[in-house]
């Protein structure tokens, strides 16, 4: 029988384990590299840096019953564009993917960014990242010109989704 997968706001106890979730799936996209969230400062703080801004901000794990992080994924404010989020660091374990969890949590960062006024959601990835690339477009994301205001220099693709 498969285990339960439960979505929840992060928490300072998950810190570690989203951090080794992130750094592994880029290391195994050669990703590891400057420009990319693999070197962010606030990537070993996550629950801090999602809880100092409530009102723009929301990061949240997947986590079985035994409490291992699977997967997470977060919104904060985008300042390239006018009411616009940036959906930030969607990344699942190798074993929660192909299960429809990555597109749980789009619908969830959806609704969140919603809730929070957003009008706009933007996220940006990179080609290597090909089942990444094919759901935000099953899902209704339209790719783009690269925005001013990019984080990650690395990342080649980006989209936008009107919410």
């Amino acid at each position: 029988m498969e285990a339960e997968i439960h979505i929840r706001p992060i928490t300072a106890a998950d810190n570690a384990q989203m951090a080794a979730l992130v750094q592994s799936n880029l290391r195994a996209h050669g990703l590891d590299i400057p420009g990319t969230a693999y070197f962010d400062p606030e990537l070993a703080h996550l629950s801090r840096f999602y809880g100092e801004r409530p009102d723009r901000r929301r990061y949240f794990v997947a986590v079985d019953d035994a409490g291992t992080v699977l997967g997470g994924a977060g919104l904060a404010e985008f300042d390239g564009l006018a009411d616009c989020a940036e959906m930030q660091k969607l990344y699942l374990a190798d074993s929660a993917k192909g299960r429809g969890l990555g597109t749980r949590f789009v619908r969830l960062i959806e609704d969140s960014a919603r809730a929070l006024g957003y009008r706009f959601l933007y996220l940006e990835t990179h080609t290597d990242l090909t089942a990444a690339c094919r759901m935000y477009e099953k899902l209704g994301f339209t790719v783009i010109e690269r925005p001013a205001g990019v984080q990650h220099g690395t990342m080649n693709r980006f989209y936008i989704k009107e919410l």
